[in-house]
């Protein structure tokens, strides 16, 4: 049902509390005093009979109607529209979550629009109602109401989020992966945070900028200014983290960078050790090649003598050369000769 709650107030108290929009707009006419109506999720018919009965602006009714507009306070005539945007913290997931409040605030009325079902205003208006004094003062006292509401409730959210960030730096430094992804997502809430806080100041520095112009009582001037001080502290909170969560990235990929360094700076150490080992083994390879190569060339001129010898040491009846005359010396002649020739190649080329 679009219309949450209704009552005709007159002197700070609760006179009447009609069932419909229509009864409202008669009981109002029929007694001076102030119409406190809230609606969540009204039809098009419901806020376009506020707007018509109240003379509200078509742009901050099209606001009101469409949402997802950001925190603003303007003035239209002789009536306020201001947009907040409450938020809570949730434990289970740890993350904040956004409602928003939409307000028409005239001489002789409020009117509260609500697309969300969170926050409730149930609260607030007890808490009038049951300062009749405070009430009294009228639409602004409720406006009031409302600011303070909205930005006391900012207070669990700043705690959640400190908590957060807390448990953020324990991650850094322990080296989780998956604080990389955290600080962004926190960031993400941090920003929408300011985003909601920030305008505070613009609107209530507004409000007070008015107060003298439209005759505002100097208690809720006092209570707007009390209001500022708070939202000046969150906002001021809002802002401090923004900057650790930054910093946060900042050391991170600073700690990133770091182990990287580390792991090439391995990696090249590894590559060295590497490389002198290849350098050993290869000057180890290349002695056992020039041994090789002097043992093959002596095993070769001596091999050549022995050759000789050996055919002339086989034990055969009929050889020609052995009556030969100058077989002896020509056959020693030959092994040397041989044997000096392969020396030589083999020092040409260096193998000795």
């Amino acid at each position: 049902m679009a219309l949450i709650d209704n009552g005709i107030y007159v002197n700070g108290r609760r006179c009447f509390t009609p069932a419909t929009l229509d009864e409202t707009f008669e009981k109002l006419r029929e007694h001076a005093g102030m119409a406190w109506i809230g609606l969540f999720q009204p039809s098009n018919e419901e806020l376009d009979a506020v707007a018509k009965e109240f003379d509200l602006h078509p742009l901050a009714v099209e606001d009101a109607r469409v949402g997802h507009q950001r925190p603003k306070i303007e003035r239209y005539g002789s009536t306020l529209f201001v947009v907040l945007r409450p938020a809570w913290y949730v434990d289970a997931t740890e993350t904040v979550h956004f409602g928003e409040i939409h307000l028409f605030v005239g001489p002789e009325f409020v009117v509260t629009v609500r697309q969300a079902a969170r926050p409730e205003l149930g609260d607030v208006r007890q808490r009038m109602e049951q300062s009749p004094a405070l009430l009294s003062f009228g639409p602004e006292a409720v406006l009031y109401s409302v600011l303070d509401q909205v930005v006391d409730g900012y207070a669990p959210v700043t705690a959640g989020l400190e908590n957060d960030i807390d448990e953020i730096e324990d991650q850094l430094f322990a080296g989780d992966e998956r604080v990389t992804r955290r600080i962004y997502e926190l960031l993400g809430e941090v920003i929408n945070f300011q985003r909601a806080t920030s305008p505070l100041r613009t609107i209530l520095e507004a409000l007070l900028r008015g107060a003298e112009k439209y005759n505002t009582s100097e208690e809720i001037r006092a209570r707007y200014r009390d209001v500022l001080d708070h939202a000046l502290r969150i906002a001021e909170r809002a802002d401090s983290f923004r900057v650790l969560l930054e910093n946060a990235l900042t050391v991170h990929s600073t700690l990133v960078t770091q182990q990287q360094n580390e792991a090439m700076r391995e990696l090249s150490e590894a590559s060295l050790a590497q490389s002198e080992e290849t350098k050993k083994l290869s000057e180890q390879s290349i002695a056992q090649n020039e041994e090789i190569k002097k043992i093959t060339s002596w095993a070769a001129i001596i091999f050549a003598p022995s050759l000789v010898g050996t055919v002339y040491g086989m034990n055969f009846t009929h050889m020609p050369e052995l009556d030969f005359e100058w077989g002896y010396p020509l056959s020693l002649l030959a092994m040397l000769g041989v044997a000096v020739t392969l020396w030589s190649v083999f020092k040409w080329r260096k193998w000795l």
